[in-house]
């Protein structure tokens, strides 16, 4: 009977996420709470998989960059009420941290803001620097915190030169960083040349690609369960 329960709370956090209703999604996850289950699974198993949900619709073009922020803030209500009782010792949460942000000179963010939320809910640290961020100071919060990603973006040819000289001091000092670039200007041969390990070419798909990223953090934490 709790399973078929829980079951049930899952649906409302997945399909609240999907048709971007905060209401809904926040009354789930208080439900949640309220009746015993699992906060973590309530995360990955409800909201996250209700966005999954929604990189789908994204893909096939019948969601747009205005819905998916829409259900983005639902997800968000819901990992308001649902994040502060998660086990951080939990051995289905990922450990690591990401450090994320907007080079200098650019302040366009949806694709950036989107690729956080992702890292957020599979239960990564996150270091959001915001926009127009100093090259120095990727470099030296990658450092001082010892992230496993770095994730850059920059929207002009004037300002996209800076994510190559970020790229090559966090090279020197840690090779074993994650780094993720996005930006128009940017082609994925360019970001593949510059030592970057993925791309996104503008904020649709810096967008598509963090949504995609909902599967595979998932799989991770289901596998570091076992």
């Amino acid at each position: 009977m709790a399973e078929e329960r829980f079951a049930e709370i899952l649906r409302e956090l997945q399909q609240g996420v999907v048709e971007y209703d905060e209401e809904r999604v926040k009354k789930a996850a208080q439900q949640a709470l309220d009746e015993g289950f699992d906060a973590y699974s309530a995360v990955m198993d409800g909201l996250a998989a209700g966005m999954e949900e929604v990189g789908k619709l994204f893909v096939a073009n019948e969601y747009f960059v205005p819905e998916v922020l829409m259900c983005a803030d639902a997800l968000y209500a819901g990992l308001t009420i649902l994040r502060p009782h998660i086990k951080v010792d939990s051995a289905r949460q990922m450990k690591g941290a990401v450090v994320i942000g907007t080079v200098e000179g650019d302040v366009h963010d949806i694709g950036k803001n989107l690729v956080k939320l992702m890292f957020e809910i599979a239960g990564f640290t996150v270091y959001d620097l915001g926009r127009d961020v100093p090259l120095e100071k990727f470099v030296d919060e990658v450092m001082s915190t010892d992230s496993d990603f770095l994730c850059m973006s920059a929207m002009m040819t004037t300002t996209m030169g800076g994510m190559k000289q970020v790229i090559e001091k966090i090279r020197a000092k840690n090779p074993n960083v994650k780094i993720m670039v996005g930006g128009a200007p940017m082609t994925e041969d360019l970001a593949h040349r510059w030592g970057a390990d993925g791309y996104g070419k503008d904020a649709p798909n810096a967008l598509s690609e963090a949504l995609r990223m909902v599967s595979s953090l998932r799989e991770m934490t289901k596998a570091a369960g076992n």
